[in-house]
């Protein structure tokens, strides 16, 4: 397994990332944080319309009126809550969009042989990104609520007592403080449990890979034993994560107790005017059950915070490992090629970083425009490797690749105006005529049907339910190996581009078949320049040029 690179992202690195984020939902989080002030308002008026009917109930006065405002405060509160709600999933959702889209393209723009591996990779595209969620649905509102409506509610309760206010206000402090110390436990095992993940998925993904390796050395019971004692270090970790949150749960719950508790102390013994010392107020009954039934509520935010901190913790953690994903260099937009170009490439050197050997060295070239070129050689000779560089799929060691005389390294990406037929197709989930269009969907039905004309596939169409309609998993179930290479070439054969790379084109054809595909081979690379990478020399026989590679 690849050595985990370190974190290297700071707490200062990872707040901006988080803040930077948050900014793709900030419309629903403005909503999700009035709604959450305006709960406060109702929590406010329930407090007084239970304290008036208590007091009017008391004194024999009407009281359906305020039991009425009763019922419309606590309607309120709930139909706001839903609202608040709502808003934060939406805005979880548009920042989970943003990173998402953000850490894919990192991942495009991930070299072979980077630091970070695959393993690591995948799990901050999944897991860290799905991380989020909690820290904007939940915390971000919890955290604003908190800031501003605790002291929002003690100002009021000083109306009414400023005795009672000064409790609650005094109470808060052990209250934070307790916080802060739940969190700063949290936050650590929190980075100590999404690291366990990271290796786990790692791991698994690294054997999964090794597959057959393993299974022909029979060390199955020796691999198991790994992935068994790396799952039992991530449920390890996961427990501790939820021991730190159940005990900072339990010491919030009793600052909060405590001082509900003092306050409901304060005003009986204030009612029945049996306080050990004196003080410059007298409540009456009104008063007192107003900021009886208050109380409760100015922790409540604070309380909600505490339950959504751990949400905080594990967005962060989640958020330093998407900083280590490499940042993509910005890139020109690629030029609109309007006409076959000259290809050439001078002394070019192509070296993965995992290879002890360069795949090619010092090779030159110049595939001149609409002309076909077959790249002839063994395998490893670096025939595909020459193809990818045009897809920037590997990397230019030394000299240059010039597209009509410019640099490929000045250009932007020009995927989008190849034609590509590779040795393992992608198959999509879909009809057989969504992915002959994958690269063309403005293509008409009757160009799709012709194209799987020209390479052959009408064989198999007529032998499937449903033709071009017939649906294909993601494996591409029911295909043989020479079909998906047929469905490929007529996905390259349809898309409209001025530079056509195909590699292998009749593997996994026999003589017959081949024959048959040869001439529309040729047909399909008029109008185009064309560099054929093959170990057939029935194939190398239609290009104007052969390059042998050795």
């Amino acid at each position: 397994m690849q050595a985990r690179p370190a974190l290297i992202a700071g707490p200062s690195q990872v707040a901006t990332r988080l803040k930077d984020l948050a900014r793709a939902g900030a419309a629903p989080l403005r909503r999700a944080r009035a709604l959450v002030l305006l709960d406060g308002a109702a929590a406010t008026a329930f407090a007084a319309a239970l304290a008036c009917a208590v007091d009017a109930l008391a004194t024999g006065r009407d009281f359906q009126g305020w039991l009425a405002l009763l019922a419309v405060a606590m309607i309120a509160r709930g139909v706001m809550a839903k609202l608040a709600g709502e808003a934060g999933a939406r805005a979880a959702a548009l920042v989970k969009t943003a990173a998402r889209s953000d850490a894919a393209t990192a991942l495009m723009a991930r070299k072979p042989g980077g630091a970070m591996s695959s393993g690591d990779a995948t799990t901050a595209l999944v897991e860290g990104v799905e991380a989020l969620d909690g820290h904007v649905s939940r915390f971000l509102p919890a955290r604003f609520a908190a800031a501003a409506t605790p002291l929002a509610l003690i100002a009021v309760a000083a109306i009414a007592s400023p005795i009672a206010a000064g409790i609650l206000l005094g109470a808060l402090v052990p209250f934070i403080i307790a916080m802060a110390l739940a969190g700063t436990a949290a936050a650590a095992e929190s980075r100590a449990q999404f690291v366990a993940l990271e290796r786990l998925s790692g791991l698994f993904l690294d054997r999964v890979r090794a597959l057959p390796v393993v299974l022909a050395f029979q060390a199955e019971s020796r691999i198991t034993r790994d992935l068994a004692r790396s799952a039992d270090e991530l449920a390890t970790r996961t427990i501790r994560v939820l021991r730190v949150a159940f005990f900072s749960s339990g010491a919030l719950e009793f600052f909060a107790a405590l001082s509900v508790a003092l306050v409901a102390v304060y005003c009986g013994f204030n009612l029945l005017r049996l306080l050990p010392f004196p003080v410059p107020e007298q409540l009456d009954l009104k008063r007192a059950f107003f900021v009886l039934a208050l109380a409760p509520e100015v922790y409540l935010p604070m309380r909600r915070l505490a339950a959504a901190y751990h949400d905080r913790q594990a967005a962060e953690a989640a958020t330093a490992s998407l900083i280590a994903l490499p940042c993509p260099q910005p890139r020109p937009a690629a030029p609109i090629l309007t006409a076959p170009p000259v290809i050439r490439f001078s002394g070019v050197s192509v070296h993965y970083p995992e290879a002890d050997a360069p795949a090619l060295r010092d090779f030159n070239l110049e595939v001149p425009a609409g002309r076909i070129v077959a790249l002839l050689g063994p395998s490893g000779s670096g025939k595909t490797s020459l193809l990818n560089l045009l897809l920037d799929l590997a990397p230019l060691s030394a000299g240059a690749v010039l597209i009509d005389g410019r640099p490929l390294a000045e250009l932007g990406a020009l995927s989008g105006q190849i034609a590509w037929a590779g040795q393992h197709p992608l198959i999509t989930p879909g009809s057989i005529a969504d992915n002959i269009a994958l690269a063309h969907r403005d293509a008409t039905r009757q160009q799709i049907e012709a194209a799987a004309q020209r390479v052959g596939l009408a064989g198999a169409l007529a032998m499937r339910a449903g033709g071009l309609d017939a649906w294909l998993d993601e494996r591409g179930g029911g295909l043989s190996g020479g079909e998906r290479r047929r469905l490929s070439l007529a996905r390259a054969i349809l898309k409209p581009a001025p530079i056509l790379l195909m590699d292998e084109p009749t593997a996994n054809l026999d003589a017959a078949a081949e024959a048959d595909l040869l001439a529309d081979l040729r047909e399909a690379a008029v109008g185009r320049t064309t560099l054929i990478a093959t170990h057939s020399q029935a194939v190398a026989d239609l290009a104007d040029h052969v390059v042998r590679l050795t």
